[in-house]
């Protein structure tokens, strides 16, 4: 696939397959977040690569709309710096991110970003340093409705170019 046909075909997926994912898959998606561009190159994130149920159950209870991640074969959890210090560094995060979820969807694995609303609870579930702060993570997996990610665009689903583009001044 490339990569126009993944940005227009690219939908977020919240269902998954009872699958493991296999180590080289898991290894493309982390590398490609380790890839992705960073503010003057500090690459500042950390990942942490979450396999157990037991513990995406418990992350998935940290964010109102993170149900997703409990039945994730894959959670990766975005370590930043504190996000209040840097605004790149939420932008930074979101890069990786979307660098994680596009290689993802070219290997046939579907994804969908959760906010975390309790940073603390995350932090005890997953044992990070004080010095790190999450506010995101992913779950990943086979996606269980289908053939979703051949399936064509969603039609009326994004505004027109037109609705959202200025050109030179608004």
């Amino acid at each position: 696939m490339n990569i126009s046909d993944a940005i227009r075909l690219k939908r977020a997926v919240r269902k998954f397959q009872d699958t493991p994912l296999p180590d080289d898959v898991i290894y493309a998606i982390l590398n490609a977040g380790r890839r992705s561009q960073s503010s003057k190159n500090t690459q500042a994130w950390q990942f942490i690569a979450i396999r157990d149920k037991s513990i995406l159950k418990e992350l998935s209870q940290c964010g109102e709309w993170a149900g997703h991640l409990a039945g994730a074969a894959l959670g990766v959890a975005i370590l930043t710096p504190d996000p209040m210090e840097k605004f790149q560094i939420m932008f930074d995060a979101g890069q990786a991110s979307a660098f994680m979820q596009l290689a993802a969807w070219e290997l046939g694995v579907g994804s969908c970003p959760a906010s975390i609303y309790e940073p603390e609870k995350a932090r005890a579930i997953l044992g990070f340093p004080a010095e790190w702060h999450l506010r995101v993570a992913l779950s990943f997996g086979y996606s269980a409705e289908g053939e979703v990610l051949s399936a064509a665009p969603k039609k009326g689903g994004r505004k027109s170019l037109d609705e959202v583009a200025h050109w030179d001044r608004w």
